[in-house]
């Protein structure tokens, strides 16, 4: 059984972002952050779970230990310094478009012990590179940019290993203290009201912001209902109680075609014992905890359930005017709570804990609108397909963002217990396609003034 990582440092605000020496504690401490996390991962299970597929929705985990490596070095040691390519043979190995994750095994990866070696070859000349190369003289080196790219890069792949690590069977490897719990949830709101008017989404100033969420722009958004919490375990149960996966009226097309083929009747990981409902979480079993958000759920889930109970999804704008909105200054903030970086008061990150938090904890992490847990526990279904903003350009590949836009993916905002917080802000946008469960999802709903 291993610990949970530590926090990490979060990268530059907009103040400090010109701070050569500033920019380069911070990029240090998110690329040593998101390696500490990588050998937490890999280093927890033998050379035989490294290399075999859990599921054929995902690859092994050996596959991303050595993809992680790769793309530090294209960016970083070919990329920024001009060096020569260290194992350029295995380019096409860890090519995520190249080859389909359920096709990845059958591939001559490199083994477990060589893919660390070369890991950490790449890490020791990238930190190298760090400390000798001027900030700034190119785009992609302004504010440390490519450097907080890589280390979002390897947290990204972290929380897909996590998901690997739940999909596994066998006892758990992983482990980690309870979140903390919510004080004031019997006297919340179930709902709170944002009121109508423009606001400024996405970002222009945002140092190591990515692509899709840039650039600043104006939304006038209705006003609008949102919940004050995910939705929990609980109040979804009794969607499942009252036949929610067996009536047609709450479903898209699609998404009934999905219930019947799969005899889909709860959240990914649930299943009913002698009357109870259980989930397996990362190795072990246990009752499903009604006041948690619920998780492992599909957009299709996430919009029937907001049809039965008589509301909606909110639409990826309505999210983030909840989330940044501060009414008093007519400012986007940079989380809920301000923008300052996330602590262990505001959020639950970072695989600090290997579950969400109960509803309505993390009082500190409030947003002015009154929502809470808008950051971390849960990614978060939004009822919009996945679009640039007005005036995007691809930076520094069209492959990040630009060729998954369109209406084959949804929105996702929020991030969850899996996500660092490097790679995590009011203006982050995640997708997926509507059918993911496997992914640490849950949902809030909304509804109309």
């Amino acid at each position: 059984m291993t610990d949970s990582p530590a926090p990490s440092r979060y990268g530059p605000q907009a103040q400090d972002a010109q701070d050569p020496e500033v920019l380069r504690e911070r990029a240090l401490a998110a690329l040593l952050t998101a390696r500490e996390r990588t050998g937490l991962l890999t280093d927890s299970v033998d050379d035989h779970e490294l290399t075999a597929q859990h599921s054929p929705l995902m690859s092994p985990l050996v596959w991303d230990l050595a993809h992680i490596g790769n793309q530090e070095e294209l960016w970083l040691l070919r990329g920024v310094a001009g060096r020569e390519a260290m194992r350029p043979e295995i380019d096409g190995l860890y090519d995520a478009f190249e080859h389909p994750r359920a096709a990845r095994p059958s591939l001559p990866l490199l083994a477990p012990a060589e893919a660390r070696s070369y890991a950490s070859q790449v890490r020791g000349h990238a930190l190298d590179v760090l400390e000798s190369t001027p900030l700034g003289d190119r785009p992609l080196l302004r504010s440390g940019f490519v450097f907080g790219m890589i280390a979002q890069h390897e947290q990204q792949h972290d929380e897909t290993m996590l998901i690997t690590h739940q999909l596994r069977t066998g006892p758990a490897a992983l482990n980690a203290p309870e979140p903390p719990q919510a004080v004031d949830a019997v006297t919340l709101a179930p709902e709170v009201l944002v009121p109508g008017g423009p606001f400024t989404m996405g970002t222009s100033t945002e140092p190591w912001a990515l692509d899709n969420e840039r650039p600043a722009h104006r939304r006038e958004v209705p006003g609008f209902f949102i919940d004050t919490a995910p939705v929990t375990c609980g109040a979804y149960l009794a969607f499942i109680q009252d036949g929610g996966y067996t009536e047609r009226r709450w479903w898209t097309g699609e998404g009934w075609a999905m219930v019947r083929e799969h005899e889909l009747t709860a959240p990914l990981f649930w299943h009913r014992d002698a009357g109870q409902w259980l989930r397996r979480r990362f190795g072990v079993t246990e009752p499903v905890p009604a006041d948690e958000p619920v998780l492992h759920v599909s957009w299709y889930e996430a919009d029937a359930y907001a049809r039965w109970a008589g509301r909606r999804l909110p639409t990826e704008s309505e999210w983030e005017k909840a989330a940044r909105h501060d009414p008093g200054s007519g400012r986007s903030r940079r989380y809920p709570w301000g923008d300052e970086d996330p602590t262990a008061e505001h959020a639950n990150l970072g695989q600090r804990h290997l579950r969400p938090a109960p509803a309505g904890a993390y009082a500190a992490g409030r947003a002015p609108s009154g929502a809470g847990q808008l950051i971390g526990d849960v990614w978060e279904w939004t009822s919009s397909d996945f679009l640039p903003y007005p005036g995007f350009a691809p930076f520094p590949y069209r492959e990040y963002s630009e060729v998954f836009f369109g209406p084959e993916h949804k929105v996702l905002r929020g991030g969850s217990f899996a996500v660092d917080a490097v790679a995590c802000r009011g203006t982050f946008r995640n997708w997926d396609l509507p059918v993911r469960r496997q992914i640490f999802s849950g949902f809030r709903t909304a509804r109309d003034t």
